[in-house]
């Protein structure tokens, strides 16, 4: 196991009636901005119950964070913020919601040209408003982290960023809150916890055997409750075990002390700021065949996870490496998820797009090994066709 430190000062209020807790949450004194999507947060009466939780507290609203948020609609809200001098921001939404709110934190204090804060990751970021979250789609963990991805729709960039002082101050978590997710949604949230811990877990074996069997357990999880959480969407203890895995999935636990790869999401973030792709679907697409092109690179853990997440114990060492990466691939397509490119009509033109964005921006070594290049990338994307 590797050195690590492991700190998460996000405050956790979990279950059942819980936005209430805002009135004693939030600072009596703030001046807020609640951030939210579409209109399903207005339609469900959750932005209701926020604002009566926040009482008298002088309150403006910002709508229209869009599913992978953007640079341009995030800086109408940093506008909002610094012309009404507003000093606290509530995230009211799932990922997307919070990784935007995160961007208008660190952007509206920033002394510069915020997109600076992208292209550096978040290392520039110095100070940031506080804020918290009232989480209503389990998926990204973002409710529980200090990371971040924004697009800039002019020129497709799809980045992300991180900082210290973008973990949220609170994060209200009611499962309640997802009985009206479309089953879109919800089988996007569950790829993308599912993906999230891959990304952490299939890497190489390094005797962290904590953080090996909190991860298995995620991911056993996930299988197990998936076809309930997309079938019942009423069911409150499915809809719980969801929230909080998905959470547990990126909230530095169980990343601390081992290799990590990501090689997914960088690639998967080209298909979606190129093609709009939702991001947890491009996941779907390029995990699969990232771990049969990285296979011998991964070749412990694959073996580790298909013998503990798929109970897979028989035949030869490739031939239980196949049979984990082709259960991936049908838990995907059994939600509905598609795990090839041409189910989009995308096909070889997607692949040279995709590498001259990864170009484009630096992704020429990927991986927990660093040795995901160029020529790799385009032989994941191939297989993925």
């Amino acid at each position: 196991m590797k050195n690590f430190e492991f700190h998460n000062p996000t405050r956790i209020v979990f279950g059942a009636d819980t936005v209430a807790k805002l009135s004693t949450l939030v600072p009596h004194d703030a001046r807020v901005l609640i951030l939210y999507g579409g209109a399903s947060a207005e339609k469900t009466g959750t932005l209701a119950e926020v604002r009566a939780a926040l009482g008298q507290r002088m309150v403006q609203e910002f709508g229209g964070i869009e599913p992978n948020p953007s640079y341009e609609t995030l800086m109408r809200a940093v506008t909002q913020v610094r012309d009404g001098t507003l000093d606290f921001l509530l995230a009211v939404g799932g990922g997307s919601v919070i990784d935007g709110t995160k961007f208008v934190a660190a952007a509206a204090l920033y002394d510069g040209e915020p997109w600076e804060i992208a292209e550096r990751g978040g290392a520039n970021v110095r100070q940031a408003l506080p804020f918290g979250t009232v989480l209503t789609l389990p998926a990204t963990g973002s409710e529980m982290n200090n990371g971040g991805v924004v697009t800039k729709k002019a020129t497709h960039d799809k980045l992300s960023f991180r900082s210290p002082l973008l973990y949220p101050q609170f994060s209200v978590l009611d499962p309640s809150k997802t009985f009206t997710l479309p089953a879109r949604q919800v089988a996007n949230g569950l790829v993308d916890a599912f993906v999230h811990t891959t990304e952490q877990y299939l890497t190489y074996p390094l005797q962290a055997k904590v953080q090996d069997r909190f991860a298995e357990g995620l991911l056993q999880t996930l299988v197990e409750i998936a076809p309930q959480a997309v079938a019942s969407p009423d069911d409150y203890a499915t809809r719980a075990n969801l929230m909080w895995t998905a959470t547990l999935a990126l909230n530095g636990l169980i990343g601390a002390g081992v290799p990590q790869d990501w090689a997914t999401h960088m690639i998967g973030h080209e298909l979606t700021a190129l093609y709009d792709i939702d991001h947890a679907r491009t996941l779907a697409l390029v995990l699969p065949a990232l771990l049969d092109v990285q296979r011998e690179q991964k070749r412990g853990k694959l073996l580790q996870y298909g013998e503990r997440v798929w109970s897979i114990t028989e035949g030869s060492d490739d031939e239980r490496i196949d049979a984990a990466i082709a259960r991936t691939r049908a838990f995907f397509e059994g939600l509905g998820i598609p795990t090839r490119l041409s189910a989009y009509q995308l096909g070889q033109e997607a692949v040279e797009a995709v590498l001259k964005q990864l170009e484009a921006h630096g992704m020429t070594s990927l991986g927990e090994h660093r040795d995901i290049d160029l020529a790799r990338s385009r032989r994941i994307l191939e297989a993925a066709l």
